[in-house]
């Protein structure tokens, strides 16, 4: 769409630096209206600063939506993601992946709501969010008009910024003069932070960029216990008391930073193609991840459960690269959720120096049968003898193997 045909945007706005210029270049450039939407996804600041600077680049009262949606953000984001025990490239627990399909949501939903005919975001040019905001934004409502900023202006520096920020009277924090030392994003799952002095994977991350979580070395010497609850994938209480999924996210980050536990340095592969170094702290999820597996581990068939690792990579890519409206993330999501149904009970848990160790766990549908496994005299329902041609027919084709390899020998 033409820029003098956009009539109304809604743009997702953080009341930063960065969206606030955007807004601003919005309004100057697309001379539309602006509608910002600024969510609360537990990212730990007062958002009522956002409203106040919204109101001051002359927005109206009435198209300024905050919303409150940590407790959507984990029951129907984070929690089906974790019971699908999701690892992008075998470290990422998916922190600002899951997050951007919430807030493209909303995005539609006011803009159908006023009557907005195009959407905007903040994401770089060289990053994922600009995929997963878009890939939302058209899976939700096709015709979209699409707007991407930093793929359109020429502020390309942070000189650039500060200058149009001046020009407009847009209030610039004195820290935002200079060059930021990295780059932060955070939410109730996680803090992440990357750019400026993580950009040398050489180096050490310097320990003044944590936010989240205790320096590990300096974690109490005496361990930490707590049992997790689950019902059906999801846990629903910590030391026995009940939660909301919020609530007891919440908890368990407070448990995780104190015991150090949850920090992860990874280069990694974006879907645009290039590698980039993060750093991500994700004390509660890190937690929940071990509980989820110490509860599978003793309620999931082995053939379920193996199979739910072959799928888990496929499903975490899907995630990564902002594919959460696609029809093949929700045909995992069903078989996912599916073998969920007997994943009942109670996981105990040792937390000490940066780990999650699984003690214990027990549930009214264990698969876990000491009578069978026990090396204890007694057992009737295992008969050794029966190894013997459950081995000899797996062996069958090795042996067979042998053979033609002993024929081509001679």
């Amino acid at each position: 769409m033409p820029r003098g045909d956009v009539r109304k945007v809604v743009l997702a706005y953080s009341g930063g630096l960065d969206t606030s210029i955007i807004l601003k270049w919005l309004q100057t450039t697309y001379r539309c209206e602006v509608v910002t939407f600024t969510a609360d996804l537990g990212q730990g600041e007062e958002l009522e600063p956002a409203r106040q600077k919204a109101l001051l680049l002359g927005i109206r009262p009435e198209n300024i939506f905050i919303e409150d949606l940590r407790e959507e953000f984990v029951r129907d984001y984070v929690f089906p993601m974790f019971r699908a025990n999701a690892v992008y490239e075998g470290q990422y627990l998916l922190g600002t992946s899951i997050a951007r399909p919430l807030i493209a949501k909303k995005q539609i939903e006011i803009a159908e709501k006023v009557g907005a005919d195009a959407v905007a975001h903040g994401a770089t040019g060289k990053g994922n969010d600009q995929v997963r905001f878009e890939l939302g934004y058209y899976a939700l409502k096709p015709d979209v008009t699409v707007i991407a900023p930093w793929r359109e202006w020429d502020l390309t520096s942070r000189t650039r910024l500060i200058e149009f920020a001046e020009q407009h009277q847009i209030p610039i924090a004195k820290d935002k003069r200079g060059e930021a030392p990295f780059s932060v994003d955070a939410n109730l799952l996680h803090a992440s932070s990357e750019g400026k002095v993580l950009e040398d994977p050489a180096q050490e991350v310097p320990d003044y960029v944590y936010s989240r979580t205790d320096d590990p070395e300096s974690a109490p010497d005496q361990a930490t216990y707590i049992t997790v609850d689950f019902e059906k994938g999801d846990a629903v209480a910590v030391d026995g008391k009940k939660m909301s999924p919020a609530t007891l996210l919440a908890a368990l980050n407070e448990l995780g930073r104190d015991n150090g536990i949850g920090r992860l340095d990874l280069v990694e592969n974006r879907f645009v193609g290039m590698k980039s170094r993060g750093v991500y702290e994700t004390p509660g999820g890190t937690i929940l991840l071990a509980a989820h597996r110490g509860i599978e581990s003793i309620t999931l068939d082995r053939g379920a459960a193996h199979l739910k690792d072959e799928l888990m990579p496929k499903y975490a890519e899907l995630v990564y690269n902002g594919f959460w409206f696609s029809p093949e993330r929700e045909m995992l999501q069903a078989a996912i959720d599916h073998s969920q149904q007997m994943v009942t009970g109670r996981v105990r848990l040792k937390l000490y120096k940066g780990n999650a160790i699984v003690v214990g766990r027990e549930s009214p549908y264990s698969l876990y049968d000491q009578e069978l496994v026990t090396f204890e005299e007694g057992a009737v329902a295992y008969d050794h003898r029966d190894a013997e041609g459950f081995i000899r027919l797996n062996a069958l084709r090795l042996r067979t193997l042998g053979q033609r390899r002993k024929r081509i020998k001679s």
